[in-house]
């Protein structure tokens, strides 16, 4: 199937090559394939699709890349499945909106499919490597039909408007028969960036939203020289959106003290906001509903149910964007050096006339850099593509969970899920983008043993595998209570996350084999996916 949907004079249309409404112009080189579209009419495209020559069977590994930050993302085998959100009870879904966290709302999802966005490969009897040039345009969706043994292209260019004589490239992407090559294709278009690594703190996952300044000054002070980054998570603020306002219950004196304190100890001052959205209980939501996306319904453009509920801004409202920039600039000239900016995946998930969601992202991402300048943003609940270039780091797994698979109920819900199973895996396989795209941020490592469910040989695992595979190692612990074995490990992960080299792993069924050189020696571990802990090299 080699096919454009779009919208022509009030009807849906399709074509598999040029006709009255629309030029299909293509050129190709064997490796780099690239298809454009030239109006004759005013049209609006909505899906673009195109058959790959690609061949797989029963042993094939499939790595599928998750829409956005927090999507779960590894080498599936065959018969593994994607969790699919909409097969929970409709009730659940509306109240909890948990169709609205990935690509629910937009891409269907079916037993005998699988799918993965803008970086794909194959490995087994028949290598496979693609990815995609078109990405701030349009992203480019992998689909691998189980049952038919085929893989196709889905260009994701709903929305996007053309004028008559417009031009619009819908597919720009590289295929390479076998991953050697791919791989050096890739990081040649993306090559490796001078990127410091950061090991810090961050007040989140031990106390959530129940932090205030003692709390935060007790655990600053618990930290020694190497650290160089302190950052304050969510719960400073009255409610999500309201930047501007202080808990002064929580601090009292503001946030000024407290960063100069960080500044004393030498660390990097770091905030984290949500600047694309606002929790139902806000001020801002209560009496400033102007700034909020409508959908074609004239409802307001719920996001997910965290907090009381929270929507996304309208970016095409001027005085919306003026309000973000409002607060980012007040924590600019608080004097933070970091910007932790989450739930960014929100400012596309609304419908915006003649436009990608990727055009979305683009130019939502590009305002937020173009207003925080040299400022170091750690980009979270992101799209990956469109991260390219914009942020410095990026969370690239869901949110760490106190327990190893989170509560039991939880496995059945959305694939942004909170999960420490979950995100231990996307650290490992979405290392193939750390120090390319961005730097790896592969969430907290925790050795505390108070306020915890995971086990002394999960934590183990997880401050290993953040230490191997990411930019960025963070806890949430106060350190001042480590014991001698916590401190000796603690320690071993500064030694791996400054000084590993050459880190590969490779699937073996539930099995990750990871190996690495570090001073010097060859070392190997085996982690276990489905118990969270290493079965071999501990």
């Amino acid at each position: 199937m080699n096919e454009i949907v779009y919208l022509v004079d009030g009807s849906i249309k399709k074509a598999s090559s040029t006709n009255e409404d629309l030029e299909i112009i293509s050129k190709s080189d064997g490796k780099r394939f690239f298809i454009k579209v030239k109006a004759l009419k005013n049209i609006v495209l909505k899906r673009a699709y195109k058959d790959l020559d690609a061949k797989f069977d029963k042993n094939t590994l499939f790595f599928l890349n998750g829409y956005q930050s927090w999507t779960d993302t590894k080498e599936f085998i065959y018969k593994e499945h994607e969790k699919n959100v909409k097969k929970l009870p409709k009730f659940l879904i509306n109240m909890f909106s948990f169709d609205r966290y990935g690509d629910a709302s937009f891409y269907s999802y079916s037993k005998n499919k699988f799918h993965g966005y803008d970086v794909f490969y194959t490995k087994g009897s028949n290598e496979f490597f693609s990815f995609n040039h078109n990405y701030k345009n349009a992203y480019l969706i992998y689909e691998v039909y189980k049952k038919e043994g085929t893989i196709s292209l889905s260009s994701d260019v709903n929305s996007k408007e053309l004028k008559e004589n417009e031009e619009f490239v819908i597919f720009d992407y590289s295929i390479y028969k076998n991953l050697k090559d791919g791989f050096e294709a890739f990081y040649k278009e993306f090559p490796q960036k001078e990127i410091e690594k950061e090991f810090g703190y961050t007040s989140w996952y031990n106390y959530y939203q129940n932090i205030n300044s003692e709390i935060i000054l007790r655990d600053l002070e618990s930290l020694d020289n190497r650290f160089n980054l302190f950052q304050i998570d969510d719960g400073y603020e009255e409610f999500v959106g309201d930047w501007l306002k202080i808990d002064k219950n929580k601090f009292p004196d503001g946030l000024k003290p407290i960063v100069d304190k960080i500044h004393e100890k030498g660390y990097k001052a770091g905030i984290w906001l949500a600047p694309f959205v606002a929790e139902e209980k806000s001020d801002l939501f209560t009496n400033h509903k102007e700034l909020f996306k409508r959908d074609s319904t004239s409802e307001f453009v719920k996001c997910g149910a965290n907090w009381s509920g929270f929507y996304a801004l309208d970016f095409e409202n001027e005085k919306a964007k003026e309000y973000i920039k409002k607060c980012l600039q007040y924590y600019i000239d608080l004097g933070f050096d970091f910007f932790k900016l989450d739930f960014l995946y929100a400012i596309s998930l609304p419908e915006y006339k003649g436009k990608t969601k990727s055009m979305v992202a683009e130019e939502a991402y590009t305002f937020i850099r173009e207003i925080l300048k040299d400022k170091l943003i750690l980009g979270c609940g992101a799209t990956l593509a469109n991260s390219i270039n914009r942020f410095d780091y990026l969370r690239i797994g869901p949110d760490v969970s106190l327990k190893f698979n989170d509560v039991w109920y939880m496995k059945f819900m959305h694939r942004e899920r909170i999960s420490t199973k979950v995100t231990l895996q996307n650290t490992i396989y979405r290392s193939i983008f750390n120090r390319h795209l961005f730097g790896n941020d592969p969430d907290v490592f925790l050795l505390r043993k108070d306020n915890i469910s995971l086990s002394k040989e999960q934590k183990e695992a997880l401050i290993l595998i953040n230490s191997l595979f990411g930019s960025v190692l963070m806890t949430s612990d106060n350190i001042s209570d480590y014991d001698n074995e916590a401190d000796a490990l603690l320690e071993e992960a500064f030694d791996i996350f400054y000084n590993a080299k050459n880190v590969v792993y490779y699937r073996n069924g539930k099995y990750i084999d990871i190996l690495y050189n570090l001073n010097g020696k060859q070392k190997r571990l085996v982690y276990n996916t489905r118990k969270g802990v290493m079965t071999y090299g501990r």
